[in-house]
């Protein structure tokens, strides 16, 4: 097993070799990148850009645990957004292997492509609601959503690697439960979970229980901490989430992947433009004071996965 960490909280944006030194320099020997729309694929991941990435992951002697692809719309109502959210994961999957990734990620997606409001966002007192509209066809769109994510499933399979899909407050898969019902569903080798207890814990499961129900079907891991009351991303150790427990029940299952530092709401963090989500802005690259936080998780986790069995590579 190892510890990494995302990229994205200490880069935003591209490029990413400088970071990922920083990452490799700071103990973690794996890191995750991403491509937040197909614009970035085509033109940031082009083949001179892939050689320089896999480069420098040699150098530090780190792995890419997995990429992410954001592809919105996968539940979409119009098919022509469902065939164009396919076709993204598609090419994000091409990149992945390009990359050498063993594993691509997407969150769970919006029900009828409807966006909530932010959890974070979230009043004490006030109404919370989302407007939905009538007439919508909830088991239609549970079935579509299904044959799209067997689509993409299938074509991860099919390029040798694996799908991780990642659970998000109000969308498909919010919870254990949604995320059993949709492995069930799709029922393909290819699929899995990546386990982010930041989300799970808010909408109300306890983390280990959560690991020990999905079994040995969790194929990389975000760590973050939170108070339960919203799905903040704190540093291990700053919330109410019990991390011994979860990293035993990892081991109990088999899970022998990458587990990912994702400290998205921690200051320094970076936050380079005013339309990112999160309250610290604005850093192009993480802070020194953003580093220290991940070596102190870094120095905390390994003890505790050490403790539980684990062998931290």
């Amino acid at each position: 097993m190892r510890f990494g960490a995302s990229i994205w909280p200490w880069k935003w944006e591209a490029p990413y070799d400088r970071a990922i030194r920083r990452i490799g320099q700071a103990g973690f020997r794996a890191t995750e990148l991403i491509a937040w729309d197909t614009d970035a694929l085509q033109s940031y991941y082009t083949p001179e850009t892939v050689a320089l990435l896999r480069s420098v992951l040699d150098d530090e002697g780190m792995r890419l645990s997995q990429f992410v692809v954001k592809n919105e719309g996968l539940a979409s109502s119009d098919p022509q957004r469902r065939r164009q959210s396919v076709d993204e994961f598609k090419q994000g999957v091409d990149t992945a292997v390009a990359l050498g990734a063993t594993v691509v990620n997407t969150v769970t997606h919006y029900p009828f492509n409807i966006v909530y409001p932010s959890l974070m966002d979230r009043p004490h007192v006030q109404m919370f609601t989302v407007d939905i509209g009538a007439g919508l066809d909830w088991s239609g769109n549970w079935s579509q959503y299904v044959d799209a994510l067997r689509e993409c499933a299938d074509h991860a399979q099919a390029a040798g690697v694996r799908y991780s899909l990642e659970p998000h407050p109000f969308r498909y898969g919010s919870n254990t439960e949604g995320l059993i019902r949709i492995l069930d569903a799709v029922d393909s080798p290819a699929l899995g979970i990546n386990f982010d207890p930041s989300h799970l814990f808010p909408v109300g499961d306890v983390p280990h229980v959560s690991v020990y129900r999905l079994g040995g079907r969790v194929l990389h891991c975000h760590f973050s901490d939170n108070d339960g009351a919203t799905n903040v991303h704190w540093r291990p150790g700053k919330g109410k989430i019990d991390w011994e427990s979860l990293l035993r029940a990892l081991h109990d299952t088999g899970f022998d992947g990458v587990i990912s530092l994702e400290f998205e709401d921690i200051p320094g963090v970076s936050r380079p433009v005013t339309s990112i989500p999160g309250a610290y802005k604005p850093h192009e690259n993480a802070s020194d004071g953003f580093e220290q936080e991940y070596r102190i998780a870094l120095a905390y986790l390994t003890e505790l996965a050490e403790r539980v069995g684990f062998t931290v590579e």
